[in-house]
């Protein structure tokens, strides 16, 4: 029997699958382990590749798994999936994961610190809240519109809703009223919550000193550029601004065949949060040129005289996010004389 060479872990709450092969791919040993028996059995192998799908668990075990002296790769779902023969099981996803991991061009995910993680939490956890506050919203406005108050949509008209939840005069049955209130009370809540949760991302902003660099961008507040430093995979792990942008999920689906190229619509892969925060730091960018007009001549005036509007956010979102790269692998600002609009 050979080396163990590479090892693919299917993850689990409770059950884990492992399937090992030498440096030819003949299989060595497939196991089931139970939870506290993963580190365990690592301990006892021989140094080695360690690979397993990137997912909600995969860079606790990286780091555990690390620590025993292995080399851990993570590999991105849709990659594997292409390995896995016939029918789907934990041992024949884990044998996927083994075989995917084995090919020279095989992507790989960086594993996160713990310090990273933590770091996203503020961001997962606005989000949460601010969907929660769009749900309380619309469900205001659904309720009330039964009653025959009718607002628009937006956080803007909430004052009307509260106002009409407050206002003995409106049309609004009297064992309704507490129930909306309550629905007022919560919306109340989030809106400390998050201004809380805002509060923490300008103070990070300032002690952040990449995140200071990427301020000087136009389009890149305080919350994306913390959520780069934060989010984003180290500079490095890409060759140039376009991979990064690719990974983002800022440059179009490719449909090409016989020497066509045929483009579809932005691949919406990478972090979604990190698309978003780009895709509205630069609408805010195309609203104030529409304000205030482009410079005759320049790539934002080229693109809106030609381009639909969204399309135009899209690109100039790529084009930030090379930007943004530039500054991270390069370091230095933003100089105002080479103007994204």
């Amino acid at each position: 029997m050979g080396e163990v060479s590479t090892i693919g872990l299917d993850l689990a709450k409770n059950v884990f699958q492992v399937h090992g092969a030498d440096a030819s791919g003949a299989v060595l040993f497939r196991k089931k382990l139970r939870r506290h028996q993963v580190l365990t059995f690592f301990s006892s192998q021989p140094p080695c590749t360690v690979a397993m799908e990137a997912c909600g668990s995969s860079h606790h075990w990286a780091r555990e798994i690390g620590r025993l002296g292995h080399a851990v790769r993570l590999i991105p779902p849709a990659y594997v999936k292409p390995f896995v023969k016939r029918q789907k099981n934990d041992a024949a996803d884990a044998e996927a994961i083994c075989e995917a991991a084995q090919r020279p061009t095989m992507r790989f995910v960086a594993a996160k610190s713990e310090q990273t993680q933590a770091a996203a939490l503020v961001f997962r956890a606005r989000d949460l809240l601010v969907r929660q506050r769009t749900q309380i919203i619309n469900a205001l406005r659904g309720h009330l519109a039964e009653f025959g108050i009718v607002a628009a949509k937006g956080p803007a008209r909430v004052p009307q809703l509260v106002q009409a939840v407050k206002d003995p005069d409106e049309p609004i049955p009297e064992i309704a009223r507490p129930i909306l209130q309550m629905l007022v009370d919560t919306l109340h809540r989030l809106d400390e919550q998050i201004a809380g949760l805002d509060q923490e991302v300008a103070q990070r902003a300032k002690a952040n000193e990449t995140a200071r660099r990427l301020m000087t961008i136009p389009g890149v507040g305080p919350v994306t550029a913390v959520a780069l430093a934060a989010l984003a995979p180290p500079a490095e792990t890409f060759k140039r601004g376009r991979d990064f942008a690719a990974w983002v999920g800022l440059t179009p689906l490719q449909h090409s065949t016989g020497g066509k190229q045929k483009l579809g619509a932005t691949s919406k892969m990478g972090e979604r949060t990190l698309r978003r925060l780009l895709i509205i730091g630069a609408s805010a960018v195309v609203r104030w040129v529409a304000r205030n007009g482009a410079p005759a001549g320049s790539w934002m005036a080229r693109m809106i005289a030609r381009k639909p509007p969204m399309l135009v956010r899209v690109a100039l979102a790529n084009k930030m996010a090379r930007i943004i790269w530039a500054l991270m692998a390069r370091g230095g600002v933003y100089q105002a004389q080479v103007a994204v609009v």
